[in-house]
């Protein structure tokens, strides 16, 4: 279908297609290499989960519909028996990250650094080069990982390819949650769940009555994105169940009210499990013994933001 698309689109899909079958390839071997490994507790479950999601990310686009979610069905049974394992990881020893370190010092952040670059660079330039911002990051990683080559002559393709494997590992199942989750908010508004929510709140809020629905928006970004563990995917339900009839609808600014809803909506991540990529899967990274004490250290701030938020909003309406 990309053929039939703005040319500038075409090019940001076609390129986001071959990444996603780089990605793709990538967890196939995951899957492989834990089959091969005797270590592993459940290698065939193990190996069942990662194989289907690498066929979905790299071959799902010509995949049938139907075919997709047979797969991913497939795909969640593994992961719901608690059959998907980590097997030998071969990780680093201390002294040897430190000395790695020591040789490279603050020039570690640099590939870092590139992929943030490169994804504002692609998101500026869109009308001139064609690339979307989500290209940009995956450039940005590919650069990254020249950066890692080039600073220490230790760090191989293979080597690149297996500590990957080694995060995916680590990670598990709850690597697909993002994605899981980016899916949700469309899913939930295309089901009418935002219409839903303003026929409710309709019933609290009194006409007019802007401070108090910015409020209960406010409040509902935060709770919502708790939920569904993306401030992305909730702005939308929000806005469309409260967000616009109850508070753009009296003629408050809303790019104002949009930037803060989303900060509101962050301020859910900071609490929430769902949110894995920022509260779960740094204690698997980790091996922190306390499964939520990531988010107990960050509720104090949740806290505090939000009410500063919705200070800031009613303020500047």
């Amino acid at each position: 279908m990309s053929f039939f698309l703005d040319p500038e689109v075409a090019m940001s899909s076609k390129l986001m297609e071959v990444i996603y079958m780089f990605i793709g390839f990538m967890v196939i071997y995951t899957a492989v290499k834990n089959l091969r490994d005797e270590e592993n507790p459940n290698r065939l479950g193990t190996f069942t989960f990662w194989c289907i999601l690498g066929i979905l990310l790299a071959f799902g686009n010509w995949l049938p519909p139907v075919a997709s979610g047979v797969l991913v069905l497939v795909m969640c049974v593994p992961a719901i028996l608690h059959k998907v394992k980590k097997g030998k990881t071969n990780a680093p020893h201390k002294a040897d990250t430190q000395a790695a370190f020591a040789a490279i010092g603050m020039k570690i952040f640099i590939p870092a650094l590139s992929i943030g670059v490169f994804a504002v660079g692609a998101a500026l330039t869109t009308n001139v080069l064609g690339f979307s911002a989500l290209n940009g990051v995956a450039i940005g990683v590919f650069v990254a990982a020249v950066f890692l080559m080039i600073l220490n002559k230790k760090n191989t393709p293979a080597l690149l390819l297996h500590d990957s494997e080694r995060m995916l590992s680590t990670v598990g199942p709850l690597s697909m949650l993002p994605m899981l989750l980016a899916c949700l908010g469309a899913v939930f508004t295309a089901a009418g769940v935002g219409d839903v929510v303003a026929s409710l709140v309709e019933r609290i809020i009194p006409a007019g009555n802007v401070n108090l629905g910015i409020i209960v928006y406010a409040l509902g970004m935060m709770l919502f994105t708790m939920i569904m563990g993306n401030a992305f995917a909730a702005i939308t339900v929000m806005t469309v169940g409260i967000g616009g009839p109850f508070v753009l609808a009296y003629g408050a600014n809303p790019t104002v009210i949009g930037m803060l809803a989303l900060t509101c909506g962050f301020c859910g991540t900071l609490c929430t499990p769902m949110a894995a990529n920022f509260n779960t899967v740094p204690v698997a990274l980790l091996d922190m013994k306390k499964q939520f004490g990531v988010i107990k250290n960050q509720l104090p701030t949740a806290v505090i933001m939000i009410v500063v938020q919705i200070i800031m909003m009613i303020a500047l309406k």
